[in-house]
C-alpha cells in the first residue's frame, strides 16, 4: 500500500503546493483542515480517493490524533499572521506544533516537517517570531529527526504580498510601506513544497534549514518590481514607526470593538516589529543548495500571475506588441 502523509494546513497556501507533489509522487494524502468543505478542491490533485479533506484543530489533542493515525509522515504548515478569538500565536504556533509533535511520535510516525520562518527567535520582540522558534523546540523535543523549513516570504500566484500591494494600487496615486529599508530574500512557493518533498521521499536529513530565493532585495525595491511588472507608477511612502503603530493600534482597537466582527490582519503592532527586521538567509544556515534545489527567480515568476493588475490586464502584452507595428 502506498504511503499516507498528513498535512496539517493542507489546503492553504503552501500545503496545496506540498499536498500536490506528495500525491504525484504516488502517496495518499490527508489535508487536516479546520473548513473540509472549501477544501475539496485538493480531490483533484490525485486519483479518486488519493487526497481527501478531513476536519482538524490543530489545539484538540483528539483531533489531532484522529487525523494522524496510521500516518508514515506528518507535515505542519499551520500558522497565523494575527490573532483572532482563540487562535493565538502561543496557542496555534507553539503549543500546536509541539501538539502535532507529541501526537505523532506516541503513534510512530517516522517522520515531520515543521513549517517556521526565518527569524524565529524566543527572545524576539515579536509574539509571531518568537512563538515560531518556540514550536521548532517542541517539534525538535518529541521528533529530533524531523526537519524545520525556514523560508523567507513566500511568493506565487496566491500569495498575498505581491498580490495585496498590487491591489492596493488601485487605491490611489501613493503606496505606502512600513521598513522601507529593510531586506527580504523572497522564495517561490513550490521551490519550499519541492524541499518538504525531498525529505519526504528519504533524499535528505532532518535539521533546520533557511530557504531564500536568489535575490535579496529591500522592501522598497520588491515593491518598485512589483511596480514594473504591473506597468503602474505610483509613489512609494515609507511611513515612520510611530505612525505605522499608531494606524496598527486603531485597527487592532475597531476589532476589539467590533466583538471581531472586523478582523485586523493589514497592519498590527506585531508585523510592524518584523518589518524592521532583515528576512534573509543567514550565512552558515543550510538551504537549497543542500537540498539539489536551484529556487525560481522571482522575474520568471511574476508576471505570470501579477498581468491583472496592469491597466490592460490579460491585453497589455497585445497593447505593447502593436505600438510596433508600421503602418
Amino acid at each position: 500500500m502506498s504511503k499516507l502523509v498528513t498535512i496539517f494546513g493542507g489546503s492553504g497556501f503552501l500545503g496545496k503546493y506540498i499536498a500536490r507533489r506528495m500525491a504525484q509522487q504516488g502517496w495518499r494524502v490527508r489535508v487536516a483542515t479546520r473548513h473540509p468543505n472549501d477544501s475539496m478542491f485538493v480531490r483533484t490533485y490525485g486519483v479518486v480517493g488519493q487526497v481527501e479533506p478531513v476536519f482538524c484543530n490543530i489545539r484538540d489533542d483528539a483531533s489531532v490524533r484522529a487525523v494522524t493515525h496510521g500516518a508514515d509522515a506528518v507535515v505542519n504548515c499551520v500558522g497565523i499572521l494575527s490573532e483572532k478569538g482563540r487562535n493565538g500565536f502561543d496557542s496555534v504556533q507553539a503549543e500546536g506544533a509541539g501538539r502535532v509533535a507529541r501526537i505523532a511520535a506516541e503513534q510512530g510516525v517516522a517522520q515531520m516537517v515543521q513549517i517556521s520562518a526565518i527569524g524565529a527567535d524566543t527572545e524576539s520582540d515579536s509574539d509571531y517570531a518568537r512563538t515560531k522558534a518556540l514550536g521548532e523546540a517542541a517539534v525538535l523535543e518529541h521528533m529530533p529527526g524531523a526537519m524545520i523549513l525556514r523560508p523567507s516570504i513566500l511568493f506565487g500566484p496566491e500569495d498575498e504580498f505581491f498580490n495585496r500591494f498590487a491591489n492596493m494600487t488601485k487605491l490611489g496615486p501613493v503606496l505606502p510601506m512600513v521598513g522601507g529599508n529593510t531586506k527580504f530574500q523572497p522564495v517561490f512557493v513550490d521551490d519550499v513544497a519541492a524541499a518538504a518533498e525531498v525529505y519526504l521521499l528519504g533524499k535528505a536529513q532532518g535539521g533546520v534549514y533557511e530557504l531564500g530565493g536568489p535575490e535579496v532585495r529591500t522592501f522598497r525595491e520588491l515593491m518598485q518590481e512589483m511596480l514594473g511588472v504591473i506597468q503602474r507608477r505610483r509613489g512609494l511612502i515609507n511611513l515612520p514607526v510611530w505612525v505605522a503603530n499608531l494606524m496598527a493600534f486603531g485597527l487592532s482597537a475597531a476589532q476589539v470593538v467590533s466583538l471581531g466582527l472586523f478582523h485586523n490582519d493589514t497592519l498590527t503592532q506585531d508585523q510592524i516589529v518584523n518589518l524592521q527586521k532583515d528576512n534573509v538567509v543567514s550565512g552558515d544556515a543550510k538551504g537549497f543548495d543542500a537540498l539539489g534545489i536551484v529556487p525560481m527567480t522571482m522575474e520568471a515568476v511574476l508576471p505570470s500571475y501579477l498581468w491583472r493588475f496592469r491597466p490592460s490586464g490579460q491585453y497589455a502584452a497585445i497593447k505593447d506588441s502593436a505600438k510596433n507595428l508600421k503602418i
